[in-house]
């Protein structure tokens, strides 16, 4: 790195430690230095001529990711072409030569225009606000990255979703449920005074996949967040993270007022709840004037909510929607529900709940629902839900950080899983009513959309511990914005942004990690088979386990194997938890003849002789999905030792050494499944597949009491 290059980043405050010490923390806005001349003499004579309309500190923000593109890309010492120009300006403050050129109307207030005029000498961003603008920098750095051609740009582009938010299941004393990569970002304990510079990279990073919203603290939450001292902490991260368009919003403990104020209720048709919840809005308001409301979990896993007073979900939502609603606030309210007292279908019960009050919920509350009916498994049916309430604005909740699919130690590509239950077809309006339809509002007229991931993110240097973890965060951000896009297009787009763009590395990592998802759910949990993980931290396999208090908590309560087979029965005949869908899925599903093998043994219960469309038996089939699993992760390692070349020496011999774990594992999840599930089904293991190392007592035997990512009060 030359001298020049160096002081330029060291003064944009950008570079906290050196080079080597920081592999990973830039993220996806690691602008490396192009080698190409053509491609370098194209850019230059862009990035080295700029205009940038304005001087608010969203422009401000502009051009110092202008600037450090420039020192990245190693611009700064290239001579500008004068015949090109990069302009950047909001369409009404054009120079009215260009205004009647660039048209955005259709773009509502976060959609860009990148345009190329004047013979290709000129190309301009633009938008109908400086957030647009924002965005737009974004997109056209992106192209620059991929040493894509810039010379004829037409780029309109547009979030199809509105609300694009991260959770963050951060607790107040920093450590984070489900959290893999260290500890919580935010140190609560000196803000406001100390601003770090991770908050400002943060924000960043997410305006540069369009992620506008960040829901700060754990879902299980902590009333104390809602107090003048820590909203006076909130507010600081609220400035920082304003200039990159993103919102701030916080968990709201239902039982809040009680804890907080001198109520002895939380009722949420008391008039004096309503009052308290008011006045805490009204208070946060005057402190951040654009917070973006409240996410809420409530009468769900112990936290408390309005079914104590015998009110009901819609009476608690509406209550916290009214008390937001003239600050233009918003109630994301959970439907994550499930109780020890109702004996019906685990996978049921949040349907049964929510779909008597389609319609009732007042127009500034989002329902947020899991992508799956039980939880974040590492295949679930889409929920029905997002089939079934037409007249109610559902917000997606996806889980970016790997609670069920090996923490940070497994590599896995989120965004094909996220893809295919985007792709999933509810038929709630005919064919092709797909779950991203009804998230985006494309099938109804709702006036809100939304979409969440709970994050990955803590303090590890390189933010999500795996460095391929990364990309579970990116491509997230990238369906948000878009969930039309290809994860195959996201996973080439990541690579070449964070890697190579020689094809020779494109091409095989694409491969791997598109791959990636399929090979871990056929290590865990192939053919439908689910929440079959160790309890409590949910680290390896514990399929026998059979001794929790509550009996949706065990294993044994969703595989159900027996000497006559495995599965749960989900059909008229079983739970009838198939009832849940629209007819043609229940039509097609009721049969296992005609269900996708994919999801066998999540609706049906089969004998193990049971033959599948291969011809060979249910026993085998399993069997030999989790020998494929470890045979995936086999080559994994091997097409990934032959990257050397394409990647630093740190992250190179991280990953080597995440994927020898990786393959570790997936054998301990094949050899202490088929042992416990062998003693059912009586049959030999087929062919190909070898014996377990150890036998079934030593499986049961190993525990991990300190696996990260317990909630303390647990």
């Amino acid at each position: 790195m030359n001298l020049k290059k160096f002081i330029s980043l060291a003064l944009l405050g950008l570079l906290i430690f050196n080079t080597q010490a920081q592999e990973g923390y830039e993220l996806w806005l690691d602008y490396k230095e192009i080698q190409d001349p053509t491609v370098e003499k194209s850019y230059t004579s862009f990035l080295n001529n700029t205009e940038v309309i304005g001087n608010s500190s969203t422009i401000q923000s502009i051009k110092k990711e202008l600037q450090l593109a420039r020192a990245g890309f190693d611009f700064e010492d290239s001579e500008p072409n004068n015949e090109s120009k990069l302009i950047i300006g909001v369409q009404n403050k054009l120079p009215s030569t260009l205004k009647n050129q660039i048209n955005t109307k259709n773009l509502g207030e976060e959609g860009y225009k990148i345009t190329t005029i004047n013979n290709g000498n000129t190309i301009v961003i633009s938008g109908n606000s400086e957030i647009a603008l924002l965005y737009g920098t974004y997109g056209f750095l992106r192209e620059m990255q991929q040493w894509n051609d810039i010379s004829a740009l037409n780029i309109e582009d547009k979030p199809k979703i509105q609300k694009r938010v991260l959770n963050h299941w951060d607790n107040l004393d920093r450590t984070v449920e489900r959290g893999y990569a260290g500890f919580s970002i935010w140190d609560w304990h000196l803000l406001p005074e100390l601003i770090k510079p991770e908050y400002k990279d943060y924000a960043r990073a997410n305006a540069a996949i369009g992620i506008n919203g960040t829901v700060l603290t754990n879902v299980n939450s902590n009333a104390l967040i809602l107090t003048p001292h820590y909203i006076e902490k909130v507010k600081a991260l609220a400035e920082v993270f304003r200039p990159y368009g993103i919102q701030v919003y916080l968990t709201a403990r239902f039982s809040a007022p009680i804890e907080l104020g001198d109520l002895d209720t939380a009722d949420p048709l008391d008039e004096n709840v309503k009052k308290w919840w008011k006045n805490i809005a009204d208070e946060i308001y005057a402190e951040i004037p654009d917070f973006g409301g409240f996410l809420v979990k409530a009468d769900s896993e112990g936290q408390p909510g309005p079914f104590q007073y015998d009110r009901t979900h819609v009476d608690g939502a509406n209550m916290l929607a009214e008390a937001v609603a003239s600050h233009n606030g918003i109630i994301m309210w959970r439907a994550f529900v499930y109780s020890e007292e109702d004996p019906d279908d685990r996978a049921k019960q949040a349907y049964d709940q929510f779909i008597p009050y389609d319609g009732k919920f007042a127009d500034n509350v989002m329902v947020q629902v899991k992508n799956g009916a039980i939880d974040f498994q590492p295949r679930e049916p889409f929920h029905p839900m997002f089939g079934a309430m037409p007249n109610t604005p559902l917000m997606m909740e996806f889980q970016i950080t790997q609670e069920y699919l090996g923490f940070s130690s497994h590599l896995v590509f989120l965004p094909k899983l996220f893809e295919e239950v985007l792709d999933e077809d509810t038929y709630s309006n005919g064919e092709n009513s797909t779950v991203a339809k009804i998230i985006d509002g494309t099938n109804s007229n709702k006036k809100l959309t939304g979409i969440a991931g709970v994050a990955n993110i803590g303090t590890e240097k390189n933010w999500t511990g795996h460095p391929f973890g990364q990309a579970d965060w990116y491509g997230f951000g990238r369906l948000a914005w878009d969930p039309y896009i290809d994860s195959k297009d996201i996973a080439q787009e990541w690579l070449k942004i964070n890697f190579s763009n020689e094809e020779d590395f494109v091409k095989p990592m694409t491969d791997l990690l598109i791959e990636s998802r399929e090979t871990v759910v056929n290590y865990m949990t192939p053919l439908g088979l689910h929440h079959i993980m160790a309890t409590s931290h949910h680290y390896g396999p514990g399929p026998w386990v059979d001794d929790l208090g509550r009996p949706e908590w065990n294993p044994v309560y969703y595989h159900k194997a027996d000497k006559n087979g495995i599965g749960f029965d989900r059909t008229a005949s079983g739970s009838n938890a198939l009832a849940q869908y629209a007819k043609p899925i229940a039509e097609k599903y009721s049969n296992p003849k005609t269900t996708p093998e994919k999801y066998l043994l999540w609706f049906h219960h089969l004998p193990w002789d049971y033959e599948m469309k291969n011809g060979k038996s249910l026993w085998n089939n399993i069997a030999l999905h989790y020998q494929k699993g470890v045979e995936q992760v086999e080559q994994m390692q091997k097409t990934w030792a032959t990257m050397e070349q394409y990647v630093n020496e740190e992250e190179f011999e991280k990953t080597s050494m995440l994927l020898a774990i990786q393959l570790e594992e997936a054998k301990w999840w094949r050899d202490a499944c088929l042992s416990y599930f062998q003693q059912f089904s009586e049959m030999e293991l087929p062919t190909g597949v070898p014996e377990p190392e150890h036998d079934l007592e030593y499986y049961k035997s190993i525990e991990r009491p300190y696996a990260p990512g317990i909630n303390p009060s647990w």
